[in-house]
């Protein structure tokens, strides 16, 4: 039986941050909008000025729109941004607006924190980048 004061709204925005063999990993949990997405924001914006590389477990992201993608786009340009394990509909953001080309996504956190670079999902373009396939299920 549980307490059901004491769950948290799943669509509600919630971030978790941690350090991961020598790699920061920002969880973004819920939904992004223009009015939610501050807190991950000031994760994001902390992370690049400290880590090189920052992976954004986007596992539990279950609405992402414009603003979000837009935070993304700033965090790469900031410093070595891994996306990890995008839900569908992220997926789609990615691929619908052509940052899949851009932004280096990888199918598990675990392989964004590998030192290796092996488990992209997309094809390594000729300046290093690494893109979501269009064919990810």
């Amino acid at each position: 039986m549980s307490d059901r004061g004491t769950e948290r709204d799943p669509s509600q925005a919630a971030v978790l941050q941690y350090e991961r063999h020598g790699v920061w990993v920002v969880v973004a949990c819920g939904s992004y909008d223009l009015d939610s997405i501050a807190p991950l924001a000031t994760a994001l914006d902390a992370a690049a000025r400290k880590y090189r590389t920052v992976v954004l477990d986007a596992s539990r992201v279950v609405f992402a729109d414009s603003t979000f993608l837009n935070l993304l786009i700033r965090t790469h340009h900031a410093t070595g941004l891994r996306v990890a394990a995008p839900p569908l509909q992220v997926r789609r953001l990615l691929e619908l607006t052509g940052t899949d080309t851009v932004l280096d996504v990888r199918a598990t956190v675990e392989e964004a924190v590998s030192r290796s670079g092996a488990g992209s999902l997309g094809p390594e373009t000729d300046d290093g980048v690494r893109g979501l396939a269009h064919d990810v299920a």
